[in-house]
């Protein structure tokens, strides 16, 4: 990656007023639609969220206990304040070392709730005076909050892996009628799968094929970037993409909402502009339209275009920086230590970008590429609105739009030995390159993700 700079509020991040917000959240709602789909990323086990409860409860097997302010020994105390506690199953006296094993043992295997190997979206997350909900219900009460269509039908995608079809299945019909009932909405629910043709060979720490015991090859799920043939088959004009651990207690609704309609205005309007430009350049092409347009791509959306040798090669590439997919993505300011995020590059042709990357996509032995990282204020939170037609109405084929040299190697382990993964370019990374890109800011209040069991703890989760 050759990195300009990062994406900083005047160059690249576009941060609204109170009112420029209201503004955007307007146009949303009086803009015309073709269709329009929640995406929600939901594959794989929560493993990773218990990471730290697996070795804690380890450590109680071998005959030691825990300090009191490890992850275990926290959970264990505060064990009341998460949505999943019930008495009949947390029935241990608390207090004692033993407690604490139960505990464990109760929230990560069967016949207790068995999260260790569940995935998140069925999880229990958040407590309310009369029910429970789970991570995928708070994904239904935002979309009947901002992305019904006129007919009050929500359409939501998850993409989730096939051996926990019947658990998410299970997990909506509990809430399905009752939330359509009680927010006068229908639910049009898809689930789909990553494709398995888009998995991975692994390789061992020398770089040869990895091979399992029987002697076959391995190979492993290519990353949340494999979703972008999913992604494609999504036959609505808008979408909004947000994962599956993303989402809070309902008090802080308003706010979320909001802000997933400034985002979706936001993209819009820009769709409306570059239709606009496209129009008029099929009306005929001239010098004062191609110096307008080049100068709405540089300031709106860090495009700079490098010089053309003709004026037809001028027009072309402009018309081809224009007629790409749209993404707005959320960008929330970074309180802690910069890393992956928004950033400028340079592309193969001259012309720059906006583009997500990854911290590890951040070349160390580059000192612009570092001083990028240094000076980077926001990071990305996966929160982001995609347009998915063309000027004419047809779809694009997003399949084209991806950068294959923008995966990465990983490195993993399978039954205990250490190996080295192929991730396909991330879908929000390399996956949506060739697209027209905005960044803008949002509340830090809109992200609160669970990333570990105790983010349950922290004030979004708890009522």
């Amino acid at each position: 990656m050759k990195i300009v700079g990062a994406a900083v509020p005047g160059r690249g991040i576009k941060v609204l007023t109170e009112a420029g917000a209201s503004d955007a959240a307007a146009y949303y709602a009086n803009a015309d639609v073709k269709g329009k789909c929640k995406f929600v990323p939901a594959s794989g086990a929560a493993s990773r969220m218990f990471k730290d409860m697996f070795a804690a409860l380890d450590k109680l097997e071998a005959g030691e206990d825990l300090a009191t302010d490890a992850p275990g020994a926290r959970l264990a105390a505060h064990i009341r304040e998460f949505a999943f506690y019930s008495p009949e199953i947390f029935s241990v006296p608390e207090g004692s070392a033993a407690y604490r094993k139960s505990a464990l043992e109760k929230m990560l295997f069967e016949p207790g709730l068995g999260y260790g190997s569940k995935p998140k979206g069925v999880l229990e997350f958040h407590r309310y005076p009369s029910e429970v909900r789970t991570a995928m219900a708070e994904h239904l009460v935002e979309a009947a909050d901002y992305m019904r269509g006129a007919d009050n039908i929500c359409h939501l995608v998850f993409t989730i892996s096939p051996e926990h079809r019947q658990l998410f299945e299970d997990a909506l019909a509990e809430v399905k009628d009752k939330f359509e009932q009680r927010y006068g909405v229908k639910y049009d629910i898809a689930f789909t799968y990553q494709d398995k043709a888009t998995d991975t060979i692994a390789v061992d720490t020398a770089n040869m094929p990895f091979r399992t015991e029987d002697g076959s090859l391995l190979f492993r799920p290519a990353g949340h970037g494999a979703l972008i043939y999913n992604l494609d088959k999504v036959d609505a004009e808008l979408v909004s993409i947000k994962n599956i651990d993303n989402v809070a207690h309902e008090k802080l609704l308003p706010t979320t909402s909001l802000y997933k309609q400034v985002l979706m205005g936001e993209a819009l309007r820009l769709r409306d502009i570059i239709f606009s430009y496209l129009h008029r350049l099929d009306a005929g092409a001239t010098e004062e339209l191609c110096a307008e347009i080049e100068s709405f791509l540089k300031n709106e959306l860090c495009v700079a275009m490098p010089a053309a040798a003709t004026f037809s090669e001028r027009v072309a590439a402009i018309r081809a920086k224009l007629d790409r997919p749209i993404r707005v993505c959320g960008m929330v300011r970074n309180e802690g230590e910069p890393g992956g995020g928004p950033y400028i590059i340079e592309g193969a042709d001259g012309s720059t970008s906006l583009q997500i990357l990854e911290s590890v996509q951040i070349p160390k032995d580059d000192p612009v590429a570092q001083n990028a990282m240094a000076g980077a204020t926001h990071f990305n939170p996966v929160d982001l609105v995609c347009l998915l037609r063309d000027y004419k109405g047809n779809r694009f084929d997003l399949l084209k739009r991806v950068d294959p040299d923008a995966g990465f190697m990983s490195s993993k382990s399978y039954q205990g030995r250490e190996l080295k993964a192929l991730e396909m370019p991330g879908l929000w990374n390399g996956a949506m390159s060739d697209w027209n890109t905005l960044f803008v800011e949002v509340p830090v209040e809109t992200f609160n993700p669970v990333k570990v069991v105790l983010d349950l703890l922290r004030p979004a989760h708890q009522g």
